[in-house]
């Protein structure tokens, strides 16, 4: 079984498709790293040598990253920019949620002739009972 950046690719698959197990490569990686390699893409990975999945695991690690180091990268990535949002002068600092706002006044009871006072609140409860 070939095992390349800490995963085990899967023997009965195309090497071109087994490659994209691998977190970072997809299908247009894949086929670049095997040309480099100079392995054939049909080639199943049961059948590949010794030296051919060498090759293929010094492409990878010469091209850059993937699996652990790639998945770090872009979390760092996220946590930045996210850093950046909450710390941005526009924003009061902690993220809050939008309460329902009613979009209409409350009115008196006496100006509708008696009553209760309308309110959103009761139109939010008998839409909610639908």
């Amino acid at each position: 079984m070939a095992r390349i950046a800490g995963i085990d690719l899967p023997r009965g698959k195309h090497i071109n498709i087994a490659l994209t197990y691998i977190y970072g490569i997809g299908n247009p990686r894949a086929a670049r790293i095997l040309d480099q390699a100079k392995v054939e893409p049909m080639k199943k990975v049961q059948d590949l040598g010794e030296d051919e999945v060498n090759r293929i695991r010094q492409v990878i690690e010469s091209e850059g990253l993937v699996e652990g180091d790639l998945r770090k990268e872009v979390s760092m990535n996220i946590n930045r920019l996210l850093s950046r949002i909450s710390s941005s002068p526009e924003s009061p600092g902690k993220r809050t949620a939008y309460a329902y706002q009613c979009p209409y006044q409350k009115r008196s009871a006496q100006r509708h002739g008696g009553g209760e006072e309308e309110d959103c609140d009761k139109d939010i409860k008998s839409a909610s009972t639908f």
